[in-house]
């Protein structure tokens, strides 16, 4: 049993001078995503390397999904620690390794050693010979291939010597907290939560608003969206999810408004609202799960329409996307099964039969003024209608 991972960067270690700081928010999500686990895990530094030691009795499976969440992380190494820098240390550690981590022994393999300290007596290509041998005499059914081994065989020369073998893969990105915070529009579909996923891969702390419209909506439309939320922050972290009835909005709104300008309408003052809440929450942008052509509110001149009511940047992760691709996202970030379950959001109940594909923003404007009389109204008890939860603590 494996008692460390070595974890593994990619754009962090690009970072000059800041690195530091990059590195400390990727450790602090670790411990985030580790602390829900039995047992003390230890997450250190050294040296532009990142260790996670295990508790004596752990879950194996467990502690790799959980790596698996964290952002910033390109990939992560089970590997066996050492104080023992000699070369008859290393060879004795990488023969135990073998022995304890290969049922079969009869593989191809090469040895790869790196030193992070040059002053070692021993070359690299030296230290991968005596290895090497070390191995062969250990274990004569394996052979040599510097080609095209079965099996890598990385040794790394540090203040400790580092012996793995395996490389899970990580989600990449940046540490999330290193980029601001965003407010998603999420809504029980496919598209918003794979936006949201992707923002904050980049580092960015996620809220999330979810308009609700009671009793064409239901509750398990509402418990839809909060496990989609919930699935999110499996990666984002904790996300306060904001849930706005907006019912009465949309019956005005369906009342007074031209219907096939209803999709925009509708959307332009849910963004407003979402705006309001994300100057409140101090967020920097609103994320959406647009894509350009995808329906008719996604049009080039729809997306200018809704646009247009915001100061608050619009972030559209899946703008290029085609639908098959954001599937194919969702199935692999596993929040596609709810996501296709078969509750309605407000959208989809008060969708116009002809959506206007091409509007007219000074047409839309106008039409908008036939809800002078109450809309400011609505919009304050839409306002005080949030009901906050807060998902993945």
């Amino acid at each position: 049993m494996f008692h460390s991972f070595l974890i593994k960067y990619a754009e962090i270690g690009v970072k000059g001078k800041n690195r530091y700081l990059f590195e400390d928010a990727l450790i602090r999500q670790i411990k985030y995503a580790l602390k829900k686990l039995p047992g003390h895990y230890s997450v250190t530094k050294t040296n532009g390397r990142i260790y996670v030691a295990c508790p004596e009795e752990y879950d194996y499976d467990d502690t790799v999904d959980a790596l698996r969440h964290v952002f910033g992380i390109s990939a992560f190494c089970p590997v066996v620690c050492t104080d023992d820098r000699s070369i008859e240390g290393i060879r004795a550690e990488a023969v135990k390794y073998i022995e304890n981590n290969y049922d079969r022994k009869d593989f191809s393999f090469k040895v790869d050693t790196r030193r992070a300290y040059k002053s070692y007596p021993l070359t690299s290509m030296e230290v991968d010979a005596e290895v090497g041998e070390a191995i062969l005499q250990a274990f004569p059914e394996s052979h040599v291939d510097v080609h095209h081994p079965e099996e890598m065989i990385h040794v790394e020369i540090r203040e400790q010597t580092n012996i793995y073998s395996r490389i899970l893969k990580g989600p990449g990105g940046m540490p999330v907290g290193t980029n601001g915070k965003a407010m998603l529009l999420l809504s029980g579909g496919i598209d918003s939560p794979v936006a949201g996923y992707m923002i904050a891969k980049r580092g960015v702390i996620l809220d999330a608003v979810y308009f609700h419209a009671p009793p064409y909506t239901s509750d398990r439309a509402k418990q839809k969206v909060i496990d989609l939320a919930e699935q999110v922050a499996r990666f984002a972290g904790p996300i306060w999810l904001h849930i706005i009835n907006f019912t009465d909005i949309q019956l005005y709104i369906y009342e007074k408004c031209p219907h096939d300008e209803l999709t925009i309408i509708m959307r332009r003052y849910m963004m407003k609202i979402a705006e309001l809440i994300a100057k409140r929450n101090k967020c920097l942008g609103l994320v959406t799960g647009e894509s350009i052509g995808q329906v008719a509110s996604q049009t080039m001149k729809s997306l200018y329409a809704t646009n247009e009511v915001c100061t608050l940047p619009v972030y559209r992760p899946l703008i290029g996307f085609d639908k098959q691709e954001i599937i194919d996202r969702s199935e692999e970030i596993g929040t596609y099964e709810t996501s296709i379950l078969p509750y309605e959001d407000c959208c989809t109940i008060f969708v116009a039969k002809h959506p206007v594909t091409k509007p007219n923003l000074q047409i839309i404007k106008r039409s908008e003024t036939n809800l002078s009389e109450k809309i400011d109204e609505l919009m304050e008890a839409a306002l005080a209608s949030d009901e906050l939860i807060v998902v993945g603590k």
